[in-house]
């Protein structure tokens, strides 16, 4: 199981619908793939759910939040969580609204771990336990973690809980400004949690805990105005300054070249936006790509369907790849 979480503290960035997408084509190459939402909008879970049935499992209490619910309390652990099948090999692990309530109590704890005691570890680590005891119930190959845009404790503990970050950003100031914080953040989080996992007690011991191990695979740049797959003028400006800002942000590598978006080994893609199929998608409760001439996908439609496919099959690809690279290499260095 890998896990990867889609964070950009900038919203309007069309996160959940990359990872929406990307999910589906996941599945679509034949992997196994469980969507989490820990959003509190739970923008994800309205994507994927007809309204009627979001409802019915939120009234059922088949949320994130019915997991937490004990351990939420202080009346014990964790909850086995619902999991709601899209298809075949496509799971959701659906949002709630109420989910913003634990903020708190996730950020006191934060600090009280540092006295070693098991409940702020039990509560730090609950997304993590969830998820990957979700994960094995359904021989997962990936988990896809949505995420609000902040720098809020529900996020500090997805993303400490990860294996893998993309980045989804767009090309303009303010994006530029955000993505510049987001590595530095991390960064001190993961410090931190190393830093709290060496004062646990003994009673923690037995608490399957996540190590300081998220690794930055890359950006996706969401452009609303392409042609021919290259950013218009006005922001491309702003698109050539984000492998710059990407490598100063994650404190990784700089390129002896001049880089621009399309020549960065970690620009994962360039996705368009697609204003027209959207709506049609949404209204059809599948991905843009799987859009057929019955849904209204007819001329140019069709056409740009399989545009759409094409691009996320490139991006999946990509995806898969770079974290073969670095299992791989993470592997040649452990028997080094």
């Amino acid at each position: 199981m890998r896990t990867i979480t889609f964070f950009n503290n900038k919203g309007g960035v069309g996160k959940t619908s990359l990872l929406y997408h990307t999910a589906h084509m996941f599945a679509e190459l034949g992997k196994r793939v469980l969507a989490v939402d820990l959003d509190p909008q739970t923008n994800l879970s309205q994507i994927f759910l007809e309204e009627g049935r979001f409802i019915a499992i939120v009234e059922e209490e088949k949320t994130i939040k019915n997991a937490l619910r004990r351990i939420e309390k202080k009346q014990g652990d964790i909850l086995e969580a619902y999991i709601e099948p899209i298809n075949d090999r496509l799971y959701l692990l659906p949002g709630d609204l109420s989910l913003s309530l634990i903020e708190d109590q996730l950020s006191k704890e934060w600090y009280e771990c540092l006295t070693g005691e098991w409940y702020p570890f039990a509560l730090q680590s609950a997304f993590y336990r969830i998820i990957k005891d979700a994960a094995a119930r359904y021989a997962i190959d990936y988990v896809f973690i949505d995420v609000g845009p902040n720098f809020g404790a529900i996020n500090r503990a997805s993303l400490i809980s990860s294996d893998y970050l993309i980045v989804p950003s767009t090309a303009d100031l303010f994006s530029l400004r955000g993505l510049s914080n987001i590595g530095e953040r991390i960064e001190s989080w993961v410090k931190e949690w190393k830093k709290r996992l060496g004062e646990r007690k003994e009673d923690t011991m037995s608490l399957d805990l996540p190590g300081e191990k998220i690794q930055p695979l890359g950006y996706v740049l969401m452009q609303h105005g392409v042609k021919a797959n290259k950013p218009v003028k006005a922001y491309k400006k702003f698109a050539d300054r984000i492998p710059e800002v990407f490598r100063s942000s994650f404190k990784l590598s700089t390129s002896s070249q001049q880089l621009s978006f399309d020549n960065d080994p970690y620009c994962l893609a360039l996705v368009k936006h697609y204003n027209s199929l959207m709506p049609m998608a949404m209204e059809a409760r599948k991905p843009i790509f799987a859009l057929k001439p019955a849904d209204g996908a007819i001329g140019a439609h069709y056409h740009a369907v399989k545009m759409v496919y094409e691009d996320f099959e490139r991006l999946s690809r990509k995806i898969m790849e770079r974290i073969e690279q670095s299992v791989s290499a993470k592997t040649a260095e452990s028997n080094a």
